[in-house]
């Protein structure tokens, strides 16, 4: 059974776009298009080199902040108060998902990619608030990126997490590795699954996922 393979874990951690909502939601896509005008104004491209050089950093570093830092020292801050500036309206509140977080037990977290700020309106928004024991955000790794393991060990060092007794959920195949290496049960929460080793469990329903571990 499902539920067995989880009973040891005491940590849940769980990535924030595409996991904690749908992606037919939509919400990420705002943040690529302002992402996209952020790389052209910053950089004066136009909009075809912006996207294809979107597409480099992302394969190259985890995200585009990652690689605009790394390439063009670009200021994280600006950057990322840009991109979250979006419309939460297309998000709806998911009260069974809120009842299935809180009867995980011990420790809930978030890790995103996105900054901490930006997770509680999302949360806030999926009527999600208030059941996290922590939020963490890309700031909280010196902007290091997942899936660079040296990401994990920062934000779970800071949170005391013993990763022998954590499971983690994510929407990128890549964020999933780091977790598998450092003893984490995975799960992959996307449409389609994925054959790689390091997932050990795939799903398009998280709210129905949690009810075979609880």
């Amino acid at each position: 059974m499902v539920k067995d393979v989880f009973s040891h874990v005491r940590t849940w951690v769980f990535d924030l776009d595409n996991t904690l909502y749908p992606p037919r939601m939509r919400l990420f896509d705002q943040i690529e298009v302002r992402m996209t005008r952020f790389v052209m104004e910053a950089l004066g491209v136009e909009r075809a080199e912006a996207d294809s050089l979107r597409k480099h950093y992302w394969a190259t570093y985890g995200t585009t902040l990652a690689g605009l830092m790394r390439e063009h020292d670009v200021d994280p801050g600006p950057y990322l108060t840009s991109v979250h500036d979006i419309d939460f309206g297309g998000l709806d509140p998911d009260p069974v998902l809120a009842d299935r977080i809180r009867a995980l037990p011990g420790r809930r977290i978030v890790y995103t990619n996105g900054t901490a700020p930006y997770a509680e309106q999302v949360l806030a928004h999926r009527g999600l608030s208030g059941l996290f024991d922590a939020v963490y955000g890309v700031e909280h790794a010196g902007f290091l990126p997942k899936p660079e393991r040296a990401a994990f060990e920062a934000v779970f060092a800071a949170d005391g997490t013993d990763t022998a007794l954590a499971a983690m959920f994510e929407d990128d195949v890549r964020n999933l590795a780091a977790p598998h290496a450092m003893g984490m049960r995975t799960v992959l929460v996307t449409p389609e699954p994925n054959p790689a080793p390091h997932v050990h469990h795939h799903t398009d329903d998280l709210t129905g996922f949690l009810a075979t571990v609880i």
